[in-house]
């Protein structure tokens, strides 16, 4: 199955990999339809080894870094429709956060290939990866507020700022801020990432009023909500 997979790093050489990764790592390195993507060769061997990789596996790495990727991009999403998995890596850290990987998964939303990753303790960074939206420059905007007129204030303001924006609220009113979203009239994209690292997880990226329709009932998820940039 064609999918993305963004595998995070830890910072330290001296951590381990984290457990889920390592062992998707294990079991599908060696296989023919996967590609490993690195950030550099020597950093990327060396903590492949270290972490107790399959040696024969570091023959297959190829570069993904700011050098590379606006000609890999293209390629690798030729490579993903043809049934092939990606595994990208960064050096450190998580992959597509501010770095080049977040152009591939911007292509990857914008084709319908799935985009996931591997736990990562911070929903915010991780949402911010997975939404493929440009975040050079990000805003936290924290959570919604609930009552009115405050609420319709908030949003219309927020929606005045050019920049990558983070929406927090309860899992409860998923469906109405989405809603808010349309009365707004924005025509700014949004990415929800629902239930982040868990087996129900769910990403939906496009304008509010599609991702109501895409939903369909499943209105009460643990959620971020990431508004492009204008």
């Amino acid at each position: 199955m064609s999918e993305l997979i963004l595998i995070p790093t830890p910072i330290s050489d001296d951590h381990p990999l984290e457990t889920v990764a390592l062992e998707l790592l294990k079991r599908d390195a060696l296989k023919n339809d996967v590609i490993l993507l690195v950030e550099e060769h020597k950093v990327a061997r060396q903590r492949w080894l270290k972490w107790g990789l399959p040696r024969e596996a570091i023959e297959k790495f190829q570069l993904y870094n700011e050098h590379t990727s606006d000609k890999m991009k293209v390629e690798m999403i030729k490579e993903l429709k043809s049934g092939k998995k990606i595994y990208l890596m960064s050096d450190c850290g998580l992959p597509a956060f501010c770095d080049p990987g977040q152009n591939l998964v911007d292509l990857c939303h914008k084709q319908k290939i799935k985009v996931t990753a591997t736990p990562f303790p911070n929903s915010i960074a991780l949402a911010v990866s997975l939404s493929g939206f440009s975040h050079t420059r990000f805003l936290f905007s924290g959570f919604v507020p609930v009552k009115e007129p405050e609420r319709t204030e908030w949003i219309k303001n927020e929606l005045k700022r050019s920049e990558t924006q983070v929406w927090m609220e309860t899992p409860y009113r998923l469906k109405k801020l989405l809603e808010d979203l349309v009365k707004s009239g924005t025509k700014r994209d949004i990415f929800l990432g629902m239930d982040l690292g868990s087996s129900t997880e769910q990403l939906l990226r496009g304008q509010a009023s599609q991702i109501i329709k895409d939903l369909g009932d499943a209105e009460k998820r643990e959620f971020v909500l990431i508004v492009s940039p204008n």
